[in-house]
């Protein structure tokens, strides 16, 4: 949720990597390392975090091209 708020979801074009976006990944990468640390790693996680995170994956996916119509529209 805090790396949401830090970096908010700005689109720039496809193939374009703006400061923002590497910002982004560089929290996200160190993110990753932290929580591959081993004394992280061997803290039991709490059990409302991982049912709140099931039901969270286990939601239909929201439409990618609600904005546009369909993914294979001819007038996208």
């Amino acid at each position: 949720m805090t790396m949401a708020r830090e970096f908010p979801t700005v689109r720039i074009g496809l193939g374009q990597l703006g400061g923002m976006d590497r910002r982004w990944l560089a929290a996200l990468v160190d993110a990753m390392e932290q929580a591959a640390r081993p004394e992280v790693r061997h803290v039991p996680c709490d059990v409302s975090l991982i049912s709140a995170a099931a039901a969270h994956l286990a939601r239909p996916p929201a439409s990618t091209f609600a904005h546009c119509g369909s993914a294979y529209s001819l007038r996208n």
